[in-house]
């Protein structure tokens, strides 16, 4: 069977991860999205909690996700690098898919188990390095159950999780000076951080869809009333598999 150059190039297995090799191409990006990117299609009004993100080491970033332009907000606001996940297809998207490339954002592969994402995440995890994740998988105003993933991730590898709150985003990007920029701009609160306690680094299926529930239900609390979606009802919300740090 002949396979396409474009599968071959989604399904080959990556080189591992170097973050030296990369430290340079993101940081022309870095510098493309702080002086043009975000002042041209994006109003940023205000970016709390810096103070709760590591100065070091891994972490995984657990953000809730309004728009396509989430993710570039959050690496906009974090003075380190961030790697973010992302599903595949936006290695193919017109113009802007070059980007996701070049900063080599990790690639998921929607609803089935990816083991080349888990060892990439892992990869960059134990590089020291930060990892942005959307647990919903998918775009949304209002928050929507979250993947279990999230709690996989973080509890295997004992990282710690920081809640990032999104709101005012879903009209951006757009160009400056056009109607949505005469409205409130986007707000990104970096929350308190906490990671799942030891006897959970094992954790099953069960216990698995109990701690994303968790880690769901901090990322609500820091969300208006009207955005918290299925995780609205603050008297479900249990803190048994989690600890703050």
């Amino acid at each position: 069977m002949v396979v396409n150059s474009l599968e071959k190039k989604k399904t080959r297995t990556p080189e591992p991860y170097d973050h030296a090799k990369l430290a340079r191409r993101r940081g022309v990006l870095r510098f493309l999205l702080k002086y043009l990117g975000i002042p041209l299609l994006a109003k940023l009004d205000r970016v709390d909690g810096l103070e709760n993100l590591p100065k070091e080491g891994p972490a995984l970033l657990m953000m809730n996700h309004n728009a396509l332009i989430d993710s570039i907000v959050v690496v906009h606001s974090v003075p380190r690098d961030i790697v973010p996940l992302a599903k595949i297809e936006v290695y193919d998207y017109p113009v802007v898919g070059i980007f996701p490339r070049i900063w080599e954002v990790i690639p998921v592969r929607r609803e089935e188990v990816d083991k080349q994402t888990i060892k990439r995440t892992f990869e960059v995890l134990n590089a020291g390095e930060l990892v942005l994740i959307a647990p919903e998988g998918t775009r949304g105003s209002q928050l929507q159950r979250g993947k279990e993933g999230v709690a996989y991730l973080a509890s295997r590898s004992g990282v710690p999780i920081v809640p990032i709150m999104i709101e005012s985003s879903q009209a951006f990007p757009a160009m400056r000076y056009t109607a949505p920029w005469r409205g409130p701009g986007i707000s990104v609160t970096f929350g308190t951080p906490f990671r799942y306690r030891s006897e959970y680094r094992r954790a099953g299926r069960d216990q698995l869809r109990k701690m994303t529930d968790e880690a769901m239900f901090v990322l609500a609390s820091g969300l208006p009333s009207e955005k918290r979606g299925v995780y609205a009802d603050e008297s479900q919300a249990t803190q048994d598999t989690i600890e703050w740090l």
